[in-house]
């Protein structure tokens, strides 16, 4: 059954070799991309385009044309490839139409080599983008999906392949409008419609360039958006015309440092592909751990640590991040779903009110119970699909959460029971839990990475509750302050005893309770400072910490530091802001949150906006250079790409829990046989 995706949807991929036909009505450009777990390319040798059209596992056609065929085998691709981009373009300074907007919305295809339509998108909504990337292919848990995305680009191939992180992408994007406009890119005929004959024959053919990779079935437990129930099948016939990319599969080592460059005899068709690249990586991390069996007519079980990385660690942080995008895409899927039922229904409800012969007798009733029955009917599916997803991400979960090391661990998981003060310090750090309202049950770590690139803003200002109401400014102010305890532990906890150093600004004192464990653990530079003259001494030590670092490493002189001076990372931690801060404090302090992070002295701001309102937008950058955290949940993270609004939980301790003093007194007692 093909899948009709909406924007954001994914679907999973049974095969690895498939055909992208795409129909657009009038000449297009169609390229494709090769990116890594970030979403990164590497290089002009990561692109096929019509001057090279040719990657290992990937070949796109060698002319602008009104219709396509891609042809893609995910199992030749590298191991270091996670994502497969599909571009289309309108051809420059070759006449036609100038964006997508004017034209009918192009159709993008995925199909079996059978022709079989797998997966279906047709783009929509576009305006003034005269590039767009179409769908992608993207690997999870070990297998494929195929994700609608749909993102345009009113700047072209320049401004897509520069926001894919190509750096020649200016340059790039000049030469695949030239050779199109030139002519340079032969024409080609279409190929045969496939048979699993012809399929053996080209395999038989394709051994002697390299070893044959064969198809795995699909296997992976990640979730699966739901399909648009509303789309039916028409439009997604693409239809065949003699501008049909050819569709021969590449085989090959599977690493895009191996393919030829643009202009050599091989990338321009006029002898085979050499492979044996001398600048070739033979390394790629080591493969995941393989999922056990499923049993028959059941999904297979899910693994901790199924995604790729070097080290356990790197693992499962990809694994989480995973379990994020996941969560957010199949939410998209519902939503789109569900206001697509609501504009539907609503539709027929005006078409049955605009008929007047259907507000006599019961034709109008009856057309608008159909309407509702049917609305109920598409958002019921579409749940059911959700339901299964958030189930299947429900199992990774539990997992994966006892397997987390405590850098990634809430303070309940037993890893805090077994905790050494570690050697190294670790990719990232757990600030707390993500979820959505569709999904309240399910929490994903919010995870970022070490060392940290901006500063962290506690708000204990008027934050409602989980129920809506808001709390007590006393009681905000406590949990704010405790929520600041709980991650500066977690900050010492998980670094080296030697490369952490935490410093205390309680001007007022009123955080002299809360900060009891870390001054009785012995754990903080010094005792936090009070009052206007703490201030200004603790600020001006930082500032010319700041600045002696800066002067040695932009003269070169990292090495030339005094020997006394403290190399750790610099943690400072502000209470009640802007109590006891005059003008130069304020500055020095802003000074701190932009210049400090790139040479290892962080920021923790814990403080209500309002409290310093009277500077007005003087410290407007202050705020908004700062990650703002809650001390109770909140739905304030925003994620622009599928507009989600995430409820934020922090990572406090549980009540009555002792693993804060017991995970204290061991980084004390590391520094103390440190410092001997």
């Amino acid at each position: 059954m093909t899948a009709e995706l909406v924007r954001g949807q994914n679907h999973p991929l049974s095969e690895a070799r498939l055909e992208i036909r795409v129909s657009a009505g009038t000449p297009v450009v169609a390229a494709a991309t090769l990116s890594d777990e970030s979403g990164r390319i590497h290089g002009v040798e990561w692109v096929a385009h019509p001057g090279a059209p040719t990657l290992p596992g990937l070949e796109v056609s060698r002319q602008a044309a009104a219709d396509h065929r891609l042809a893609v085998d995910l199992d030749a691709v590298a191991e270091t490839v996670h994502r497969v981009s599909v571009l289309l373009a309108l051809p420059t300074g070759v006449g036609g139409p100038v964006d997508f907007g004017s034209l009918a919305a192009p159709v993008v295809a995925v199909t079996g080599l059978d022709g079989t339509e797998v997966a279906g998108f047709t783009l929509t909504g576009l305006g003034p983008e005269s590039a767009v990337v179409a769908l992608e292919l993207y690997r999870r848990q070990g297998a494929w999906k195929v994700r609608a995305v749909g993102q345009g680009y009113a700047g072209g191939l320049a401004d897509l392949l520069t926001d894919q992180g190509l750096a020649q992408a200016h340059q790039l994007a000049s030469g695949i409008h030239e050779a199109v406009a030139q002519g340079v890119a032969r024409s080609v005929p279409s190929p045969p419609s496939r048979t699993a004959d012809s399929d053996r024959s080209r395999r038989t053919t394709a051994s002697a360039l390299g070893p044959d990779q064969t198809a795995s079935p699909y296997g992976g437990q990640g979730p699966q958006a739901a399909s648009d129930p509303y789309q039916g099948s028409q439009g997604n016939q693409v239809p065949q015309g003699a501008a049909d990319a050819v569709t021969s599969y590449p085989t090959g080592p599977a690493d895009p440092s191996a393919t030829t460059q643009p202009g050599t005899p091989a990338a321009s068709g006029t002898g085979p592909v050499d492979y044996s690249h001398p600048r070739r990586r033979n390394t790629a991390p080591p493969p995941p751990p393989a999922a056990p069996p499923a049993e028959p007519g059941r999904s297979a079980q899910p693994v901790a640590g199924d995604a790729t990385g070097w080290s356990m660690e790197e693992r499962l942080y990809n694994q989480v991040w995973g379990m994020f995008e996941d969560l957010a895409r199949s939410t998209a899927a519902y939503r789109s779903a569900v206001d697509f039922a609501d504009t539907r229904m609503d539709r027929e409800l005006d078409d049955v009110l605009s008929d007047p012969r259907s507000r006599i007798g019961g034709q109008g009733d009856a057309a608008r119970e159909s309407a509702r029955a049917k609305h109920a009917q598409l958002v019921d599916q579409a749940r059911q699909v959700l339901d299964r997803d958030l189930a299947q991400l429900a199992a990774e979960a539990d997992v994966v959460e006892p397997a987390l090391p405590p850098a990634y661990a809430r303070w309940d998981n037993p890893a805090w029971h077994a905790y050494r003060v570690p050697m190294e310090m670790p990719m990232a750090l757990r600030l707390g839990d993500l979820h959505l309202p569709e999904s309240d049950r399910l929490r994903i770590p919010m995870l970022i990475r070490l060392p940290l690139e901006r500063g962290l803003w506690i708000d204990s200002g008027r934050t409602a509750g989980p129920d809506g109401s808001f709390l007590d400014s006393h009681e905000l102010r406590r949990l704010a302050l405790d929520s600041a305890v709980a991650h500066t532990a977690r900050l010492l906890a998980v670094h080296p005893a030697d490369e952490f150093t935490v410093h205390v600004l309680d001007p007022a004192g009123s955080g002299a309770q809360a900060f009891a464990p870390l001054v009785h653990g012995g754990v903080l530079a010094a005792p936090p400072a009070v009052g206007a003259a703490g201030v200004a001494d603790i600020l001006t030590r930082l500032t010319e910490h700041v600045d002696l670092v800066q002067m040695a490493v932009r003269g070169g002189a990292a090495d030339s530091l005094p020997p006394d001076f403290d190399t750790a990372q610099q943690l400072l931690v502000v209470n009640d802001f802007p109590h006891g801060f005059d003008d130069r404090a304020v500055t020095r302090l802003r000074y701190l949150a932009d210049e400090g992070p790139a040479v290892g002295v962080h920021l923790m701001l814990v403080a209500d906006r309002e409290d310093a309102a009277g500077y007005g937008p003087l410290l407007d950058p202050l705020w908004r250079g700062l990650m703002r955290l809650t001390p109770v949940p909140d739905d304030h993270l925003a994620d622009p790409w599928v507009g989600h609004a995430w409820t934020y939980e922090p990572a406090l301790l549980p009540p009555g829990s002792q693993v804060l003093q017991q995970v204290l007194a061991q980084v004390a007692e590391a520094r103390r046989l440190w410092r001997k």
